[in-house]
This record gives structure tokens, sequence and C-alpha cells, in this order.
């Protein structure tokens, strides 16, 4: 039995798991204890085959590797390869919803249209592209021309992503400390390319390496990819959606979709409404989509798609018995989903070429039949639902509400309510006069190590309680809606009085019967660039740099590569990042000295590791404070 304790819903689902004997991560993460101290301090190094070697960080056993590399340079070079994961999955994103956009505009796909036009145009213009006299199809190409580039230019001239997205400010600060970035293919490749065996051995010059990765990853990645997502698929607008894994329905085909790419999942929606009739046919009242992971956070935000799970959960999902078809397309996909689906009737269906699971159903799903693949996918469900009848199914009974959808499109549009010539100004003016203290971005995943601690959830609510705004994206997301904190009655109930009064104005305004909720959720984990985009904006108003502002990001429960390049972009646009548990860094003086102090000095940004959720959010608003002082606020 478990050690840990966790909220209700998910330890109902463990205690189930435990008594029919199925092992969940929570299991396989305390066998393992107590973990490996070198690969937690990022001091093994196993590139070549002299190894793998590890430096003793109390100088008591070796000082070098094999090849005389020091625990900096060993450090430096996992933590580089750990944003190039990161880094790589996100750009990977963002180039398959490229291609799938263009397939669209060459006709080969025609199960997908253009949704924002608005958007679009909006890109164009700022691309530099004339759209005078032209189709949208047109400029369409010419915008996924300029996308493409971004993998395949050769010239050097700074990558198209970054100026049409980075302010002025932050591109000048990296001009000049020549961490701009061309062509992401490149970047991902030289970083391979240096910290392969007998090359860059300056743990200095490795750390840079380190911030034009997040550069890769908050440009080519985060913001290309939440581009063309609002362009295929519609920009989000605030709605309120059910969260929980008690939004399954015992009684209806229940359709589970994870991970993150809405190429996929916007189509498994469309035939699930579709084949509603065929559902009823085999004795299910309707078929239900639901959500697990970040592809779950772009249904809701577009579609209202209740949210059923977060990472941590999408096991415990299963252990239900009540889920007729997992579906998945790529990234944060557990292996034991495959053994665990197999204790029940449940159909794990994957659907890319790079992400395949033993025990699994491989469907390949291609845009070029997106319909055909999707209506058979959704079949098979249908088909598992019959498989159902008589089997034991547990579905908790909690299930909470929430706000969704604060897209910054549509945060604007709210604020125009209020002042339609300068939209910006209700929340400067509050920032200004300590209503909002600051704003603090929550990014990530939920981790086995601290979701017995309730990390996430204790950080927000002291952080409220301090008039501190809180926006998020992710699982981290999924973690606050679960907790009642996207609903509007956690506003009178954990906020200070200078946030209360601005939730209840904007509520108001926004033409709502209650208070905005105090915690806006973003969307998915590409949508962190929908953060980047609104500090930007509050910075330009202001007529300050990122650094300047009031504001921090934090990853709670860091659990996987992609927060840590996340977490780099924004220590590039100059952030204070919290981080728990440590990165794997502190095997090395010169990487967690540069990175938790001198970083600051160049960028604006640096890293604070803080376990304890109330000392992580009193040393976040320390920050804050000290930033507001010297705006003079």
């Amino acid at each position: 039995m478990s050690m840990k304790t966790f909220d209700a819903v998910t330890q109902s689902l463990i205690n189930r798991a435990e008594a029919m004997g199925i092992e969940t991560g929570i299991n396989r993460l305390e066998s393992q204890l107590p973990q490996c101290g070198f690969g937690q301090l990022g001091s093994c190094c196993r590139i070549c085959y002299m190894g793998p070697c590890r430096i003793d960080p109390f100088g008591e056993g070796a000082s070098k590797g094999v090849c005389g590399a020091t625990a900096d340079v060993i450090v430096c070079r996992n933590l580089l390869r750990e944003e190039v994961g990161g880094a790589a999955s996100h750009v990977g994103h963002a180039r398959h919803v490229v291609l799938a956009f263009q397939k669209m505009l060459e006709g080969k796909a025609p199960g997908y249209k253009i949704t924002d036009r608005n958007k679009l145009m909006d890109i164009a213009l700022r691309l530099g592209i004339k759209t005078e006299d032209k189709s949208d199809i047109e400029i369409g190409k010419e915008v996924v021309g300029k996308a493409l580039e971004d993998i395949s230019n050769q010239n050097g001239e700074p990558m198209n992503w970054l100026k049409l997205s980075a302010q002025s400010r932050e591109f000048e600060m990296w001009k000049e400390q020549g961490i701009l970035i061309s062509n992401a293919h490149n970047e991902i490749e030289e970083a391979m390319h240096r910290t392969s065996m007998g090359n860059d051995a300056d743990p200095v010059n490795l750390l840079l390496a380190c911030l034009k990765m997040g550069l890769v990853d908050g440009y080519a990645g985060l913001h290309m990819a939440t581009d063309f997502h609002d362009i295929l698929f519609g920009t989000p607008q605030i709605t309120t959606v059910e969260a929980n894994i008690g939004v399954l329905d015992k009684d209806k085909v229940n359709i589970a979709i994870h991970g993150h790419n809405p190429v996929l999942s916007e189509k498994i929606l469309e035939w699930a409404f579709k084949m509603k009739e065929e559902a009823k046919k085999s004795g299910a009242l309707d078929i239900n989509v639901v959500g697990v992971c970040c592809t779950g956070n772009e249904l809701t935000m577009r579609h209202g798609v209740p949210l059923a799970a977060h990472n941590l959960q999408s096991e415990l999902v299963l252990i239900t018995g009540a889920v007729d078809a997992m579906v998945v397309d790529m990234q944060c996909i557990w292996p034991s989903l495959a053994m665990i689906a197999e204790c029940f009737h449940t159909k794990l269906i994957t659907t890319e070429p790079f992400v395949k699971i033993p025990g699994a159903i491989h469907v390949p799903f291609d845009v070029e039949h997106a319909d055909e693949e999707a209506k058979n996918i959704v079949m098979m469900a249908i088909d598992s639902f019959k498989e159902r009848k008589g089997e034991d199914v547990h579905i908790p009974k909690e299930k909470s509400v929430g706000f969704v959808g604060f897209s910054v499109e549509a945060i604007v549009d709210m604020l125009k309510k209020i002042d339609s010539s300068d939209p910006l100004k209700p929340i400067v003016d509050n920032i200004v006069n300590g209503n909002i203290y600051g704003v603090v971005g929550f990014v990530g995943c939920p981790s086995i190590k601290l979701r017995d601690t309730f990390m996430t959830e204790k950080m927000t609510k002291e952080l409220l309680k301090n008039n501190v705004l809180v926006v998020t994206t992710g699982c981290t997301a999924q973690i606050c809606i679960q907790a009642g904190l996207m609903d509007s009655s956690a506003t009178d109930k954990y906020c200070g009085e200078g946030l209360k009064t601005v939730l209840h104005a904007l509520g108001k305004a926004a033409g709502f019967d209650v208070p905005l909720p105090p915690v806006w959720h973003m969307g998915s984990c590409v949508d962190n660039a929908r953060i980047g985009t609104l500090l930007g904006a509050l910075a330009d108003r202001i007529g300050v740099k990122i650094s300047q502002l009031p504001v921090a990001g934090s990853a709670p429960e860091l659990v996987q590569e992609k927060a840590i390049s996340i977490g780099t972009w924004f220590l590039a646009l100059g952030l204070l990042v919290h981080i728990a548990p440590s990165p794997r860094i502190l095997g090395s003086p010169v990487a967690t000295n540069i990175l938790t102090k001198d970083l600051e000095n160049i960028t604006g940004g640096k890293v604070y590791v803080e376990l304890d959720p109330i000392k992580a959010a009193a040393g976040i608003i320390s920050h804050i404070k000290h930033k507001r002082t010297e705006l003079g606020i």
C-alpha cells in the first residue's frame, strides 16, 4: 500500500487499483526509493562508453570523468540535452500543425478549414506579408512559407516567429548576448553536436546554449503551435466547463482523448457528435468525449469539453472501468496505460508513427484521411461499449466547475468593455495601485513526488491571499480547476481584498453575474505562448522590459523536459522561475551559481528552488515586492 495520501478522487482510485492488484506509477516510484543521488544532482555522464562516470559531490571520489569533464561540464551538458528534448517536442508539435495547415491549403486535407481568419490576417501583416487582392488560401500559403523557413533557413537571419512574437527590448538584449536564433532544427542539431563526446567543455558557453534552446522552444515551438491552432480551430473564448474524473458517465460511450495535438482530437470530437445515433443503437445514451492532459485543454478551451484527468490521473481514469477508448497522439503517454487497459474492456488507441505502445491498437492518423480514420476510431469506442456490459465500474462522484478560455484575445475583448480605446489600462492601473500585487504563471505537470503535499494548491492560495493573480496552463491548470480555484466562488474564498475587488469588477464588465475566478486557464502547454504575449503586452503598455514587471513563473511540480525548456524561455524573458523539485543542476557549483544568481545580471531572470509551498509563495511575493519598489509603485 502506498505511503502517500492524495485528494479524495485520486485516492479512491488508487485504493481500487491496489484492491484489484493493478500497479500504478505511485507503486513504481516507491519501489525505486531512494533514487540515484548522482542522477538527481545531474553529475552522472553516460555520453560515451568509457563511462558512465559519476562525480562525487563531497570530493571523496572521482572529480572528473575519464575524458576530463568536470562536474560543471557534465551538469551543463545534461541540462542542455534535457532542453533539447523539451524544445524538440514543441517544435515537432508546431511543425505537425503547420504541415496539416499546408495540406488543407493545397486541398489535400478537406476535413479542415480556416476557422479564425482574423488571426491569419493579423499574423500575415505582422510577418510583413501583403494581403491586398489575395485570397485567404494565398495568404495562408505565404504564412506557411514563413513558418517553414524557421526550420530550414540557412542565412543566419533571426527566426521569423521570434521577430513576430518577441518584444523589441528583449530582442535587442538577446542580440547583445549573441543568443538570437535562426533555424530551430539547426539549433537542436548543434546542441546535440556540442554535447557529444569531445566538444563544448565550457559550462558558461553551454548555459548560453541553454538560453538559445529556450528561445527555440518559445518561438518555433510554443508561439508557432498556438498561432496555427487558433487559425485552424479558433481562438478560445471564456466559458465554463466541468472537471475531474466524475465527468465520466457509465451510461454513455466514454472516449478519453489524451496527448497534445488538436489536429486529431478535433476530428474525434466532430465524429463523436455525428455518430450519436450509432451509439444509441448499441444501448448507450450518448457519446461522452472527455479530455486528459493537454489535448483535453485544447478541446475545453474551444468547445467546453469536460476535463477528466491530468497526466498523473491518466492511469486512474482507466481504473474506473468506464472508459471505452482512450485515444492518444503525442507526449506524456505513459507506457503503463496499455497494461492497465488490458485489465478492462478499454481500447488504448495510438495514432502517431513515433508513439507506439505494445498492447495498444495502432490506427495511423493522417490529415488527408482524417474523417475516415476518426469515424473508424469512434466506431471502435462504440463497439468497446458493448463489451463493457456487466463489468465493474467505479466513477467517483466528485467534479468541479470552472472558467476556461482566457486567450489574450478574450482577455483584451473583455477589457475593451471597460476601456475600448486602451483595454490594458484597467489591468495596469490595478497593478500600479496594488489591487493586483503581481502576476504569476503556473506551468507544468503533477508530480507523484509532490502531489500528496498539494504543492500547487497551497502555493496558489497563498499567492491569492496576497493579491497575486495566477494564470496557468497544462496539467497544472487541471490541478487548479479540480481544486475549485477556477470557480467564481474561489474569488471571495481565497483572494485578498484588492484582487477580489478587481475580479468582481471584471466579472461584471464581462457580462457574468459572478466575479471572474482568481486563477485564469490560458490553455495547454504550448499555450504558455499566451502568457508570454500577455506579459509582453503589459510591458509594452507600461514602457518597460518584461524583466521589470512584478511577475514570476513557476513549475511547482516539475516532471517533463518540456517544463525545463519552457522555464528556460521564461528565464530568457527575464522572469524569476520557481521550480520544485530542483532541476538537476546542484552537482555543478558553476551552473547553480549562474542560474540562481548571476543570470539576473544578463537577462533579469533567475531560478528559485523551494519545495515548501508556503515558503515558495513567500519567496515569489518578496521578488514581486522588489520589482514593485524598482518601478516606484
